[in-house]
């Protein structure tokens, strides 16, 4: 299992996100960084653990309001043996090919940026892309034909419960299960609410290939030692 570390990104600067609530998301204050700017947060976060991959979303390109490639190429050629899995809203076919061509990261596929699951469907069982399950409480976020067929999804898996982003309720074992058994030999991600080794525990011992983490890194609940033992 491996944790991934996630940095949010609005307006040029890294958002501290809660609660899938983007309109409250405010710049990060961290002992990580000294200030908000993404390559100070990233370089903060790699002096906790030598993470290989992060999960970084374009917020403002998921919703509509302009994007930030100047920083995810600065990020890129920052850190140029970082992996970026990179959520920036990817509803079309050339969303996905300009950010593969630009070797920017890899493409996710979150299912509440979609109309259907042609998208889903056209890179099935493929691990070029990663796709986000979208949850907000008990509701799918997306299509539901792209909940209910799992033979459409890629290799990588995340089980993205928003409203416990950033609110320190713990990730959502019994959803993350569920998605878990019905989902072949892929690759299962578990996103919100981790805080702390226990719950990677937790997670590891349900199977997760790995956890997507933020508050827990910036407040220091989750450590070096803790990311070592997984």
């Amino acid at each position: 299992m491996r944790a991934i570390p996630v940095i949010d990104l609005m307006g040029g600067e890294v958002v501290h996100a809660r609660k899938g609530d983007r309109a409250s998301y405010r710049p990060l204050q961290s002992p990580l960084s000294t200030t908000s700017d993404a390559v100070d947060v990233v370089r903060g976060l790699l002096t906790v653990h030598p993470f290989p991959t992060l999960y970084l979303a374009d917020l403002d390109a998921i919703q509509s309001r302009g994007d930030n490639v100047h920083t995810l190429r600065r990020i890129r050629d920052a850190f140029p043996a970082l992996q970026i899995w990179v959520d920036n809203g990817a509803a079309d076919a050339a969303a996905i090919e300009a950010l593969i061509d630009a070797d920017l990261g890899a493409p996710v596929i979150g299912s509440e940026s979609q109309r259907d699951a042609a998208l889903i469907a056209r890179d099935r069982n493929s691990n070029r892309v990663v796709l986000s399950l979208d949850f907000r409480g008990d509701a799918f976020q997306g299509p539901q034909e792209i909940l209910a067929e799992p033979a459409l999804w890629t290799s990588r898996v995340i089980v993205m419960t928003l409203a416990r982003v950033g609110s320190g309720a713990g990730p959502d074992l019994a959803r993350f299960s569920a998605i878990r058994s019905i989902a072949g030999g892929r690759e299962i991600y578990a996103a919100g609410g981790v805080r702390d080794a226990r719950d990677l525990s937790a997670l590891k011992a349900a199977g997760a290939s790995g956890a997507l983490i933020a508050t827990a890194l910036h407040e220091r609940r989750i450590v070096a030692t803790d990311l070592e033992a997984l």
